[in-house]
């Protein structure tokens, strides 16, 4: 079973993204923002950590980044699932690492979808 690490600071969010990935049957380690998936991340093993972009303490991309300075993640998909659809907001998540970015309200058959195309 792969695990996800579903990192965003609206507890609502977390939970509808907790709620679509186990009916798919994945195991979700939740994160309040991008420090306590940090601390997270370091602590368990995860397939694949999908981050919002807007958060208090650490930000989807600062997460990314710091995420791909550790060798242990430099290949792990990084999806951002925000709100955000700037391009020159995608080419900044993309300039840090991240695999994919995905823009809110999400579907989610779409997500699961994209999961299954980037997880190992």
């Amino acid at each position: 079973m792969h695990t996800i690490l579903a990192v965003d600071d609206s507890p609502s969010m977390r939970k509808m993204v907790s709620f679509t990935l186990t009916g798919a049957g994945y195991q979700v380690v939740e994160a309040v923002d991008g420090m306590d998936a940090l601390e997270k991340a370091e602590a368990q093993h995860v397939d694949l950590v999908l981050a919002d972009q807007n958060m208090p303490r650490l930000d989807g991309i600062g997460l990314t980044r710091r995420l791909r300075e550790h060798p242990r993640f430099k290949n792990t998909p990084i999806l951002i699932l925000t709100t955000e659809s700037s391009d020159q907001m995608k080419q900044a998540g993309k300039a840090a690492g991240a695999t994919g970015w995905l823009v809110k309200p999400f579907d989610p058959n779409r997500l699961i979808e994209v999961l299954q195309k980037v997880i190992r």
